[in-house]
């Protein structure tokens, strides 16, 4: 479906019956880095056993498309209240969070600004620093051939993860986001938090680090993962995941 909000037109997909409120609760998808809400489609079908799932393009990727100004609309804030307006239009006042590496810092933004919406959230690969993007490359290729080694078969990735209507937005888009400081952000993370990073992941630094200072928050290391996980070993990220919540009581 398509969600005008505030000038854009956001791609915005639901899946499992039910709605925020009653039947099943909802939960908010983020995608990893320049990636679209395909990059979940191997895992959207068992989690919408148990969940309504919302998956939104943010403004720029994918098949969102974004207002005349193109700069000042590309910042977290904005990408939080997006979800705010999506979550408004499908009437959910409350939802489960799942974000994967780029992901979880606006789904932080999302925590930290808006937590009367949030039951609980999953920040995998979460990183408040810099990204180093080299050892995270190298560190899922290290952690890609010791999953060989394990006899842990590959899961192909999604097909159009990278499909973008428009490319040059989607990299301004990244691009724009550069500058914001997410370390404030943390200490307002007051609800249920997993964080969830692979122990071959250059964020695994910064990840200890939001554990131990998040007021309900606790880390899971993904063995044998890199950067992220729920591309590279969807089964373990999947089930730490559900194992979480089954600990809440979801």
């Amino acid at each position: 479906m398509k969600v005008e909000v505030d000038g854009a037109t956001l791609h915005v997909e639901v899946d499992g019956d039910g709605d925020g409120g009653e039947g099943k609760p909802g939960l908010l998808l983020w995608p990893p880095g320049r990636c679209t809400m395909r990059a979940w489609d191997h895992l959207v079908e068992r989690l919408a056993e148990r969940f309504r799932v919302v998956r939104i393009d943010p403004r720029g990727f994918g098949q969102s498309t974004p207002t005349a100004d193109p700069d000042s609309q590309y910042t977290f804030v904005q990408y939080a209240q997006d979800a705010c307006d999506v979550l408004d239009h499908l009437g959910i006042e409350r939802c489960h969070v799942w974000s994967q590496s780029w992901g979880s810092r606006p789904a932080m933004v999302f925590c930290a600004y808006h937590p009367e919406r949030v039951i609980s959230a999953a920040l995998y690969a979460a990183n408040t620093d810099k990204a180093d993007v080299p050892a995270q490359r190298e560190g899922t290729k290290r952690a890609a051939e010791l999953r060989r080694q394990q006899g842990i078969e590959p899961t192909p990735v999604p097909a159009g993860i990278m499909d973008h209507r428009d490319p040059d937005a989607a990299a301004r888009a990244t691009q724009g986001l550069l500058g914001f400081e997410l370390k404030p952000m943390v200490p307002k993370l007051t609800m249920p938090v997993l964080i969830g990073t692979g122990d071959h992941d250059p964020n695994l630094v910064s990840s200890r680090v939001i554990a131990a200072t998040a007021p309900n928050a606790k880390l899971v290391e993904l063995l044998c993962c890199g950067h992220n996980g729920m591309l590279e070993h969807p089964e373990l990220a999947l089930e730490t995941f559900l194992r979480f919540h089954d600990e809440l009581g979801t």
